[in-house]
C-alpha cells in the first residue's frame, strides 16, 4: 500500500515525500511539474514514484489514477490520501482582486480536492481503513486583509474535513485536516506574490517560521498515530505568531472649530437690569 501526495514537487509536498519515504514507505508523489518530480526521484529512488498531474483538471486526475495502476502491484492500493495541492494568489483587496485568481484557488484548492478525494475514498470504505489528510490553514480559521477567497477556500477545506468524519463514521478511514500558520521553506508566498522573491522573503525575515519538515513530521507523525485514534484538525502556528488584535477604524478626526476673533463692541458695559414691576415683583418684595 502506497501514500499518495499531491503537490510533492516543493514545499510541504516535498518534504512530506522524503519524510515518509526515509520512514520506510510507499509514495506515489503528483504535481505539474515533471522536471521537479524527476529530481526528487533521482534523490529518494524508487520507493517515489512521480506522476504528472494537473489538479485543475479532472482529465489530468483521472489519467493519473489511470496510471496508478500501471507501477509495480504494491502501489496500486492507496492507503493514505494527502491533499496537499493547493495555492495563494495576491493579497489585494476583494474589489481590486484579479478574479481569475479566485477562480484558480477555487478550482485547485476546493474543487481539484474534492474530486480526488471523491475517487479515492469507496476503495478505502471497501478496505474498511485508510487516511485523508488534508491540507488547510489558519487562514480557514481567521479573518485577515487580503486572504478573502483563500481564506474561503481552507474554510472549505476544514468543513469538508469534519463532514467527511461524519460521513465515514464507522467505515475505519481516518480524516485530519492540518492547519498551519506562517512556514517558510516552501514555494507559498513566491508563488502568492508572483514570483516577487524579495516581498516574499521579507514576510519570513527574522520570523523564526515553521518550516516545511515541521509540517512533514506532523504528517509523518498522524500517519503513524494506532488505527483506533483520529486526530480531527491539528492546527499550527511558530511560537512568534499568535492573534492579533481586533483591528478598528477610525475616521479623520474634524478640523477644530474657527477661532472668532472678539470685536470691541463685545466689550461695551451692559445696562444693568432694570427692576421688574407688577404683581410677582411684588410678592417677590415681600421676602426679601
Amino acid at each position: 500500500m502506497a501514500i499518495l501526495i499531491t503537490g510533492a514537487s516543493s514545499g510541504f509536498g516535498a518534504a512530506m515525500a522524503t519524510a515518509f519515504v526515509q520512514a520506510g514507505y510507499l509514495v506515489i508523489g503528483t504535481a505539474r511539474r515533471t522536471e521537479k518530480l524527476a529530481d526528487l526521484h533521482a534523490k529518494l529512488g524508487d520507493r517515489f514514484q512521480p506522476i504528472t498531474m494537473d489538479m485543475t483538471s479532472k482529465d489530468d486526475i483521472q489519467a493519473a489514477l489511470a496510471h496508478i495502476q500501471t507501477l509495480p502491484e504494491y502501489f496500486r492500493e492507496i492507503d493514505c490520501l494527502i491533499n496537499n495541492a493547493g495555492l495563494a494568489l495576491g493579497l489585494d483587496r476583494a474589489d481590486q482582486a484579479d478574479f481569475t485568481d479566485w477562480e484558480t484557488m477555487i478550482q485547485t484548492n476546493i474543487i481539484g480536492l474534492t474530486y480526488l478525494t471523491r475517487q479515492i475514498l469507496p476503495k478505502m470504505v471497501e478496505n474498511k481503513r485508510g487516511y485523508i489528510i488534508n491540507m488547510g490553514s489558519i487562514a480557514g480559521n481567521y479573518p485577515y486583509a487580503g486572504s478573502n477567497v483563500y481564506g474561503a477556500t481552507k474554510a472549505y477545506v476544514r468543513q469538508f474535513s469534519l463532514n467527511l468524519r461524519a460521513d465515514l463514521h464507522g467505515t475505519g478511514v481516518r480524516v485530519t485536516n492540518i492547519e498551519p500558520g506562517l512556514v517558510e521553506g516552501s514555494e507559498f508566498s513566491n508563488v502568492r506574490f508572483k514570483g516577487d522573491d524579495k516581498r516574499a522573503a521579507q514576510l519570513y525575515e527574522y520570523a523564526n517560521a515553521l518550516t516545511s519538515e515541521d509540517i512533514a513530521q506532523t504528517a509523518l507523525w498522524l500517519y503513524q498515530r494506532p488505527a483506533h485514534m483520529n486526530v480531527n484538525t491539528i492546527e499550527l502556528m511558530p511560537t512568534t505568531q499568535s492573534w492579533a488584535g481586533m483591528q478598528v477604524y477610525k475616521d479623520t478626526p474634524p478640523p477644530p472649530p474657527p477661532v472668532v476673533e472678539p470685536k470691541p463692541a463685545d466689550f461695551a458695559p451692559q445696562p444693568a437690569p432694570q427692576e421688574e414691576s407688577g404683581f410677582f415683583s411684588k410678592i417677590t418684595s415681600l421676602f426679601k
